[in-house]
């Protein structure tokens, strides 16, 4: 009885180790990577419009939130390129909600306005997808793409999912390969596919007017 009872608990123990490795190789709970440390803006650069503001009255942290005074249109962008990924953020307009936005597969020479793909924050808006400078998507059956424009919008599919000012809300914008889908606090907003930009740099937009966010991540897709 003592031999069967160890190999039963070996067994046992073999099972629980198994499981335990399983669970420890979950997606996504091991492939999180967190772009905002909730300390500093480390791997994060400002870039602005020209102004007498510095950039550091522009955009600085506390207590785990990344503050924006939107007082020169500009962004913060990561340091880093990425493609192919789930990208969560939260965000709040502490004060009268304004204009913002996150800006997708940005590349090439820091300037106001980078070609990227942009998705929409501005108050009401959230979930509208802007082609900036070029950028193209197809949506709803259609190319969006005009370079003869500096802007092109493609309006959010659903009613405005947004909470009332000062409350928290979530995006997570999945770019998988040259398709981009917009969810606002859980609600499918926009999408497109055929983008004509797929990697680059991720940026928090200043335009006009104070903005905070915070816990963001992506969850690589490779």
């Amino acid at each position: 009885m003592r031999k069967v009872a160890g190999k039963l608990l070996c067994g046992i123990s073999v099972v629980s180790f198994l499981i335990l490795a399983g669970c420890q190789g979950t997606p996504g709970a091991q492939q999180k990577v967190m772009l905002f440390n909730g300390k500093d803006l480390s791997g994060w650069k400002p870039f602005a419009s020209d102004g007498d503001i510095p950039l550091s009255q522009i955009w600085s942290v506390r207590g785990e939130v990344i503050h924006c005074t939107g007082q020169r249109n500009g962004y913060l962008r990561t340091e880093n390129k990425y493609a192919n990924y789930r990208l969560h953020l939260e965000w709040r307009w502490p004060g009268e909600p304004s204009n913002s936005g996150v800006l997708l597969h940005a590349a090439g020479t820091d300037k106001v306005w980078p070609r990227c793909i942009e998705c929409q924050l501005k108050a009401g808006s959230a979930g509208d997808i802007v082609l900036m400078n070029g950028a193209g998507i197809t949506a709803d059956g259609r190319d969006w793409q005009d370079a003869s424009k500096q802007f092109v919008v493609i309006r959010k599919k659903e009613a405005g999912s947004e909470k009332a000012p000062g409350q928290w809300n979530t995006y997570d914008i999945h770019c998988e390969k040259d398709a981009i889908r917009c969810f606002v606090n859980g609600a499918l907003q926009n999408e497109g596919t055929r983008a004509t930009q797929s990697t680059g740099w991720i940026g928090l937009q200043s335009e006009g007017g104070a903005i905070e966010f915070r816990n963001i991540y992506i969850e690589p897709l490779d």
